[in-house]
């Protein structure tokens, strides 16, 4: 399901029943609101969330204590025995929570990052936002010695920081700000993972070890502790940026014509991009910079959705179960070897950005 870009000002040059994006519209209180789906969308977010499901109970069920689905689903009605109980309430069902819900902000962020810059790389892991969140986590780490909740707020600081370093010096207008905000995102990624590594040298052989796992991104060692931070800030940030991410689509048709239709600018790029940030952001608090789930999501969905728009939801979606998947290859792909997730979304994802970067090479030969 895709949200309704906010209905601009009708122009004299734009006839009254003119359609800029396929879909319905449905209008709600009085018409103050309004949200716009297709049939092919929902079919896809219906079946993205099945594939969730489907790998949730074999995350569940599966392992080095194996239990059926009717066990798994009597302890999750609180018909399990202790040792069940501990198995999937305390191990197995949080880390699965905690994927979906990281993924799930990736996927989001990255569709309203690559909508916002009209660029196929324009995800927080490629500009350099998840290596600010990364260093200021890792600033806390060795410097303040801070615990996991401190750790959470200064990658969130850290996230946002970047953002506006970023934004402000990718400033200005025309087709050519999104190229300058990859450009600018990789340079101030290059010079914030330099920084890490720098104080990864001045940190113990302890902080080092735990900061070095974290950096690599991990569900290892989730718990409730970490989950429930990451929910309550998804339950205000997830509907700010559906909300937000109305007026991307009228962003994408060019500055111009939608400033003429009466679109404003400024506050339809601030509002997601912040929200967008911090989604990226809380992600990286609670599981690591995991790369390239933000960056492939969006781009998978549009290829099964075959819609102009963010997509939002359908990226949320895709995210959830790309980093579920990733999760499980990791814990289940090597027999007595359990993977860091970002391990294997960095392979995977790195794969797949070769690949974009050789079909938009032979996009620009022909």
């Amino acid at each position: 399901m895709t949200t309704a870009p906010a209905s601009p000002p009708r122009s004299p040059r734009v006839p009254a029943r003119a359609t800029v994006l396929p879909g319905r519209v449905v209008r709600l209180y009085g018409g103050r609101m309004s949200l716009r789906w297709r049939p092919r969308t929902v079919v896809v977010c219906v079946l993205l969330a099945a594939a969730c499901l489907v790998v949730g109970a074999l995350g569940l069920t599966t392992g080095t204590y194996r239990l059926p689905l009717s066990r798994v689903l009597a302890t999750l009605l609180g018909r399990g025995t202790g040792a069940e109980s501990f198995i999937v309430l305390s191990l197995r069902l949080p880390r699965l929570l905690c994927a979906l819900l990281a993924g799930g902000a990736l996927g989001m962020s990255g569709a309203v990052f690559q909508s916002m810059s009209r660029n196929p790389l324009g995800s927080p892991d490629i500009i350099g936002f998840t290596s600010g969140a990364a260093s200021g986590a890792v600033t806390q780490i060795v410097l303040f010695h801070g615990g996991p909740y401190a750790t959470a707020v200064a990658a969130v600081g850290g996230g946002l920081a970047t953002a506006l370093l970023v934004g402000l010096l990718a400033a200005g207008r025309g087709p050519a700000v999104g190229h300058r905000v990859v450009l600018v995102g990789i340079g101030v990624s290059a010079m914030l993972t330099s920084l890490t590594a720098y104080l990864l040298t001045r940190a113990s052989l302890y902080e080092a070890q735990d900061a070095q796992i974290w950096l690599i991104g991990s569900l290892n060692s989730v718990n409730w502790s970490v989950v429930a931070p990451l929910a309550a800030a998804l339950a205000v940030l997830v509907p700010v940026t559906v909300a937000a991410s109305r007026n991307l689509a009228w962003l994408e048709l060019g500055e111009d014509t939608a400033r003429g239709l009466g679109v404003p600018v400024g506050r339809a790029r601030i509002l997601p991009a912040v929200a967008a940030t911090a989604l990226a952001a809380a992600s990286t608090a609670a599981v690591g910079p995991i790369a390239f789930v933000a960056l492939a999501a969006p781009h998978l969905c549009r290829r099964l959705v075959r819609s102009p728009g963010a997509l939002v939801v359908p990226a949320g979606f895709m995210g959830a179960l790309l980093l579920a998947a990733s999760d499980y290859t990791a814990q289940r792909g090597l027999p007595g070897t359990e993977l860091p997730v970002g391990a294997v979304t960095g392979v995977l994802g790195g794969l797949y950005l070769c690949r974009l970067l050789l079909a938009r090479r032979r996009a620009g030969r022909s």
